[in-house]
């Protein structure tokens, strides 16, 4: 599976389970290493980036996941459900992807 396929994939579930997603079309001019989409349900947001089962994450892919991750983990602290959530999604999570996604 593509990394495309993996983000078709994820368009049905935001559908299905009724996620607001946001996906640059075009990157170009974008802050280098935002990631691939923001998925909103409240209380949920979701930054994940794509990647295929072998790719590799650059150094600003990486950046943004760690500041993405300390401000969850202080809404952790904060809150009893996390309610920000960083994840590097590859075809091979795909079942993960799913369970994050449904109704809890």
């Amino acid at each position: 599976m593509t990394e495309a396929e993996l983000d078709a994939a994820i368009v049905k579930l935001c559908k299905l389970y009724g996620w607001r997603r946001y996906h640059t079309y075009r990157s170009k001019h974008s802050p280098a290493g935002f990631p691939d989409l923001v998925l909103v349900k409240p209380p949920r947001l979701i930054f994940a980036e794509l990647k295929s089962d072998d790719g590799k994450m650059t150094a600003e892919q990486n950046a943004w996941l760690d500041d993405l991750a300390a401000i969850a983990e202080l809404t952790d602290a904060r809150l009893p459900t996390p309610r920000v959530y960083y994840h590097v999604w590859r075809p091979r999570d795909l079942e993960e992807i799913a369970r994050a996604l449904a109704p809890r």
